[in-house]
């Protein structure tokens, strides 16, 4: 039974929730992982490596230098988008600010790591027209999600973020979670629920 608090029901059908939007899912779905690049960042690197499981981090462009563990999400097959300079809610700024937001984040991705970054993930979920404006000139593909794990909310009852998205996970759902403690805890549980589930993962 879908539980509308988790799934994520937006109707713009400009933004990508579900792969089946980019290509055909065949029992594949997405996790991604938010608000990094943070200090447990190495911690869900050894995981995914153990259940060879890719994903997609959405990165804050002020958490990201050098000595970063970038290199090694690259090599090992991940994928990095933006996620803004610093969480800032687009809808509450100006056009111009939106697009320092923006366009500095992917560009400080890139000088970084030396790669191209096509997907975009506004903080909160949060957007506006000039927000859509900004990604069609940047030719930025923008990305939500069909599912939330509310992993943030759940740090005391970690178990529940298996259940937020084993539950409600159908073909091709694009999975939102966060560089998180309690995220950490239970992602080699989620891994294998979802492929008890004969769903396997993904990329962009």
């Amino acid at each position: 039974m879908v539980d509308n608090q988790v799934v994520y029901d937006l109707k713009d059908s400009r933004w990508i929730t579900n792969y089946n939007q980019l290509k055909p899912a065949d029992r594949k779905i997405v996790l991604t992982f938010d608000d990094g690049p943070s200090r447990h960042l190495e911690s869900f690197l050894n995981i995914l490596s153990e259940k060879d499981c890719k994903a997609v981090f959405f990165w804050q462009s002020r958490l990201l230098h050098k000595d970063r563990l970038w290199k090694r999400v690259l090599q090992e097959g991940h994928q990095i988008g933006a996620h803004s300079i610093n969480h800032k809610n687009l809808a509450k700024l100006t056009k111009e600010q939106q697009y320092k937001q923006i366009k500095n984040s992917i560009d400080k991705i890139e000088q970084i790591t030396g790669k191209e970054v096509n997907y975009f993930r506004p903080p909160f979920g949060q957007y506006n027209e000039d927000t859509m404006s900004i990604l069609v000139d940047l030719d930025v593909v923008p990305i939500m999600w069909e599912i939330s794990s509310f992993d943030w909310e759940n740090k005391a009852t970690p178990t529940k973020i298996v259940c937020n998205v084993a539950n409600n996970t159908r073909d091709g759902s694009i999975i939102l979670m966060h560089e998180l403690e309690q995220t950490v805890a239970i992602l080699p549980d989620l891994i294998d629920r979802i492929r008890e589930m004969r769903y396997d993962f993904t990329l962009l």
